[in-house]
């Protein structure tokens, strides 16, 4: 029986070491360095024209490299002299736009690669039906492609992908043209497909959220160069620069007094650094909306205290779960904060800063 090896021997790693990569006089990618782990769920992450689809391209193969190598398992795939060509690389690529054929049934489509490699009768039909299983569309083998969702096109994109067995999965923002709540549903089909599989993949996005949904690790990147690479954890909560912690979630951006010893500041020191003089205040710190605590008062001011600051309610949205709060602080600094009620707009807040992380400059 021919079976599908995406979880086997087949899995290996990824390794990019310095990889340039020009366009003219525009530095696409600029000395990008990533080990990605056999196995592991890795986004390219940053805004548009950040060089992350660049990046993806030159790892299937779609574009060369400049500078720097490209190896799976310490196999080079690129190089400034060596250039695989992609169907010699075992490497399959997601994209966009899906790319199905519409005169192809489901089967059909997901079955053209193995059938270009000559695979034939039993063999290739039982190929097809367990890449159909893996994303869970064997029922719709029949079926032609404008008579699915969206998401189950990209399930097929994705299952025409797994067909061939491929060393890792590329990915170029698949759920960008699908809806929020149909992209909230296919980042649980992709991570359950990950959980099963155990492939490598390789996701492109510009969506914070969703890379930090589904990936292992994250590889931030702006203007062609990586400015953070960790565990989606570690970016949120230890992001390295004011841009990150801008790009990476919500918070607010505070200055505090310079020459704390830690990077992260609690409570005492945090207000300690909010309360010095304002020539003194230096040093950016990061202050999660988790991370504050907000006492209503129906007084019209609210003295602050050692440990409290006096805030206005400036904004209240409603998200369901919970209200968010923009709130004015006597420096002119703005807080984004939680709260389970809606303060008044204008009203006066008490507000506790549990916890900050200090911020190095932008380069």
């Amino acid at each position: 029986m021919a079976e599908l090896n995406i979880a086997g021997p087949n899995i290996v790693g990824l390794s990019i070491d310095r990889v340039t990569k020009r366009f003219g006089e525009h530095t696409a990618v600029d000395e990008l360095s990533l080990e990605i782990n056999p196995g592991e769920f890795v986004a390219l992450l940053g805004p548009s024209g950040c060089g992350k689809t660049t990046m993806l391209r030159m790892l299937a193969g779609f574009e060369t490299v400049n500078e720097g190598t490209i190896q799976l398992a310490n196999r080079t795939l690129a190089s400034a002299d060596t250039h695989v060509p992609p169907e010699q690389r075992n490497m399959a690529m997601v994209f966009q736009s899906y790319a199905l054929w519409p005169h192809m049934s489901v089967a059909d489509n997901v079955g053209y690669p193995v059938k270009l490699r000559g695979l034939r009768g039993t063999a290739y039909q039982q190929k097809v039906q367990q890449a159909l299983a893996l994303v869970e569309l064997d029922a719709y083998a029949d079926r032609m492609p404008q008579a699915l969702s969206g998401g189950q096109r990209q399930r097929v994109a994705l299952a025409r992908c797994l067909v061939s067995d491929p060393s890792v999965v590329l990915l170029d923002e698949p759920l960008a043209n699908l809806d929020r709540h149909l992209r909230a549903t296919m980042e649980h089909s992709f991570r359950d497909f990950h959980q099963r599989t155990g492939a490598t993949l390789v996701y492109v996005t510009h969506d914070q959220t969703e890379a930090m949904a589904l990936a292992d690790k994250i590889a931030v990147m702006k203007a062609g160069k990586l400015v953070q690479w960790g565990a989606p954890e570690t970016l949120y909560r230890q992001p390295r620069t004011a841009w990150v912690a801008g790009f990476i979630g919500q918070g607010s951006q505070l200055m505090v007094a310079a020459g704390h010893p830690g990077k992260r500041l609690e409570s005492a020191a945090l207000m300690r650094g909010l309360n010095a003089i304002e020539s003194e205040r230096s040093q950016s710190v990061l202050v999660r909306p988790e991370h504050i605590q907000i006492s209503t008062t129906l007084s019209s001011s609210v003295a602050p205290t050692h440990s409290q600051l006096a805030a206005q309610v400036e904004g209240v949205i409603f998200r369901g779960e919970r209200y968010e709060l923009t709130l004015r602080l006597p420096s002119g600094e703005t807080l984004l904060a939680y709260h389970h009620s809606a303060p008044d707009l204008g009203s006066q807040v008490a507000v506790s800063l549990e916890q900050g992380w200090c911020l190095e400059p932008d380069q």
